[in-house]
């Protein structure tokens, strides 16, 4: 696959050699997992954590998920914050995670702006194909998002498409840009408790 230009953060065990029988969900960042702004996550300190979010992803890594996140981040091509500071912001939520015992497999991040054309800018899919390469092929895998660009790299690579209703999620709704076929959760943490539920499994 050519260079998406995306770049990646590894870390955690589930890397390359990961288990045939092992399922993958890759998130979105801002929206999926932390509160989302117009005006970007700047600051370590304006990164903070949804409500239940560290805990459904904890749960779902302690039950044998390997999780990755694919973020769209132009802040940094825009020059609102520094690749120092992005690295500390998911340094704080893998040690989030990991205090609940969970762990986070990778995190790829794409710095570009719109102009730049650049494969890995959602809704494009190069990140999650770079992803799709550290494990089995046909690996049992999802992407949740919180927009509609989140479903159109998913469904650009015919990946299951799950949409939260946090971040932008309830206005993509609202203004009808989410197929009917794409399911919804009021949450990550929702998504995860149905997920791992026997009786409500997707």
């Amino acid at each position: 696959m050519p260079d998406t230009g995306s770049v990646k953060t590894q870390t955690g065990a589930h890397s390359p050699g990961a288990s045939d029988d092992m399922q993958l969900i890759i998130l979105d960042r801002d929206g999926v997992i932390n509160y989302d702004s117009d005006n970007y996550i700047r600051t370590l300190d304006e990164w903070v954590a949804l409500p239940g979010s560290i805990e459904a992803i904890a749960d779902l890594s302690k039950a044998g998920y390997s999780i990755a996140i694919a973020t769209n981040q132009s802040g940094i091509g825009r020059g609102y914050y520094s690749l120092a500071t992005l690295a500390a912001m998911h340094q704080k939520m893998c040690e989030l995670v990991q205090a609940l015992g969970g762990e986070i497999a990778h995190i790829l991040y794409c710095p570009h702006l719109p102009d730049d054309h650049c494969m890995c800018r959602k809704p494009l899919p190069g990140m999650l194909q770079q992803i799709l390469e550290y494990y089995p092929s046909g690996i049992d895998a999802y992407f949740i998002g919180d927009s509609l660009r989140d479903i159109q790299a998913a469904q650009a690579i015919n990946l299951p498409a799950v949409l939260v209703k946090t971040g932008k999620g309830q206005r993509s709704l609202e203004r009808g840009l989410i197929g009917e076929d794409i399911p919804v959760y009021d949450d990550l943490l929702h998504f995860s408790q149905q997920l791992l539920t026997p009786d409500q499994r997707m």
